[in-house]
């Protein structure tokens, strides 16, 4: 049901609308703005959206025209507040798009470099007065963030995620040590000695022993002599099977670590969403405990006015005091939870303990289609990096084992050298040495036997991860289904609980003012209106969570949130 009425508080005339302007409403509504508005074009207006459930594109154009006419948007619930927020934020940008922006940064330069000499600041700051180190969408030094930007920032930053990627940056160069093993080595040797021989010890005894010659007299030694050589030596594996299969199992495990980054990766942008929304929960519920300390303000004003006028009793004025009083505690408790919420998204992003954030956006809802179950399992293990890693780990066993059965085979393997040799550089003559090994395992005492029964275990081991890992997903899918589903029939009964007991606070409130009933009514009203808005604030954070863990479970989560 549609309703519009409009009545004249405190010198402004508030045009107060409820039910959903959407289709035909939004045209009623223009009437009688236009109406209201020719009448009566010195009046200062407010439009209260308090009792709107829902607001489609062609309302938000006519309220955005309306707000720029100059009345004033009012709205409960963190639905419609976020809609008067944007509207207001579009008009703020277009009233300072108009100005002159040399202007602008001048005053902004000007009184920055003020209180920067005044409080001690560094002189070396930036162009338009911010210290450095800060973002250049941060004035006044705070930093704006958008979900988007929120994960590509911790993208770049994250600690977590930057130690992945140098895990997975290790595990290439492991590969690239492993096929450095397959490939000819070559070696520049350059040496000069002094060398001196002793015979008996080459020969077993004298010379004279060995060569014994009649009146001649040999020494037991040669030298000292120079010897000098500079030539290149060079070897490598002309056939060997498990060096082969060593690179190969690199490879795999690689390609595992790489997927692990990944998976790290999507970690990483799961907590950073949930930390996100989470702080937009808190941002939210510290509307709502405005907007209902605001009301209780407002019943209890009503209450002493009423008590002058000798029509309330001072039980009522006290009770509305209390409620006032534990609606201010509650703000307090809600903006204490804000800022820790705010602490924990800049420790997710790395940042400056002293760098402000401001959230950009808000808690919204849209509806999906509910995904089905076959396919997003499906989907899952196709996208999901801990399934692409596990299924490498269980190749890199199946290389390692069969590394270990490769070595009972022969190897075969070249070396040589070409040296330039003589006692010194002008005397040397070229000297050459080729050699051909083949290798052949006779026994190893039960190493090969041994190896590939541990490979064996480790492929077993990765098979039953494997299954474990099949089974998590499809919970993790199903899981995130349900939640979805639920949280998308939650979101439209906590609005509805909303509209209603907005109702049931003006009506208990206008019962009140009539001195049909007492204010206990009224503070009843006012507790349910606060559940009801904890329900609807709570439903739109777990939609969004939802979505994100769903997003998650699939693999998909990256394309979602970081475009």
């Amino acid at each position: 049901m549609f309703k519009i009425s409009s009545e004249k508080k405190r010198g402004r005339i508030v045009l107060t609308v409820e039910g959903r302007l959407a289709g035909p409403s939004v045209g009623t509504l223009e009437q009688c703005w236009r109406e209201l508005k020719t009448n009566s074009p010195q009046e200062k207006f407010s439009v209260d959206l308090c009792g709107v459930s829902f607001i489609d594109d062609a309302g938000k154009v006519l309220l955005k025209e309306v707000h720029r006419q100059g009345a004033q948007l009012v709205a409960e619930g963190c639905l419609n507040q976020a809609i008067v927020r944007e509207i207001a934020g579009s008009e703020r940008k277009k009233s300072d798009g108009g100005r002159k922006e040399p202007s602008k940064k001048s005053h902004i330069l000007f009184y920055t470099i003020l209180t920067g000499l005044l409080l001690g600041a560094p002189a070396s700051w930036s162009q338009e007065g911010k210290p450095p180190g800060l973002p250049a969408n941060a004035p006044n030094g705070v930093m704006k963030l958008t979900l988007e930007e929120a994960v590509k920032l911790a993208l770049k930053q994250n600690t977590t995620q930057r130690i992945g990627v140098i895990n997975a940056a290790e595990s290439q160069q492991e590969r690239n040590t492993a096929r450095a093993a397959l490939l000819p080595r070559a070696d520049l040797n350059v040496q000069e000695s002094w060398q001196r021989v002793n015979i008996a010890a080459e020969f077993g005894g004298s010379l004279r022993n060995v060569f014994p010659v009649p009146g001649v007299s040999v020494p037991n030694h040669v030298g000292p002599f120079p010897v000098f050589g500079a030539g290149v030596g060079f070897s490598g594996p002309l056939f060997d099977l498990t060096l082969f299969r060593r690179y190969q199992q690199s490879g795999a495990n690689a390609r595992a670590a790489q997927q692990d980054s990944l998976a790290t990766r999507e970690q990483v942008i799961l907590l950073v969403v949930s930390q996100y929304i989470g702080t937009l929960r808190a941002t939210a519920d510290v509307q709502a405990s405005q907007s209902r300390v605001n009301l209780a303000q407002a019943l209890y004003d009503q209450a002493v006015d009423l008590q002058k006028a000798g029509v309330g009793t001072g039980i009522d004025t006290l009770r509305a005091n209390v409620e006032l009083q534990n609606e201010k505690q509650t703000l307090i408790e809600a903006q204490a939870d804000e800022k820790r919420s705010l602490f924990g998204l800049s420790r997710l992003l790395n940042l400056d303990p002293r760098q402000e954030l401001e959230l950009s956006d808000a808690l919204s809802f849209f509806d999906l289609p509910q995904p089905e179950t076959e396919p997003s399992i499906e989907e899952a293990l196709a996208q999901r990096p801990e399934w692409k890693s596990l299924e490498s780990q269980i190749k890199a066993a199946e290389y390692s084992k069969k590394a270990s059965s490769g070595s009972r085979l022969p190897a075969i393997r070249f070396s040589g050298n070409w040296t330039e040799l003589g006692t010194d550089p002008s005397s040397v003559i070229p000297t050459y040495t080729y050699t051909g090994t083949v290798s052949v395992p006779l026994f190893t005492g039960g190493r090969i036997r041994a190896e590939i029964a541990r490979a064996d275990l480790e492929i077993q081991r990765a098979r039953q991860q494997q299954e474990d890992l099949r089974n998590a997903i499809a919970l993790d899918v199903k899981t995130a289904l349900i939640n979805l589903n639920s949280a998308r029939n939650e979101v439209g009964v906590a609005n509805l609980g909303v509209q209603l007991s907005q109702q049931e606070v003006e009506q208990a409130r206008d019962r009140f003012k009539a001195g049909v009933a007492n204010n206990i009514e009224v503070i009843q009203a006012q507790d349910s209106l606060a559940r009801a808005n904890d329900n609807q604030i709570n439903a739109l954070y777990r939609f969004n969570q939802a979505r994100a863990d769903y997003a998650r479970a699939i693999g998909q989560i990256e394309r979602l949130y970081a475009k």
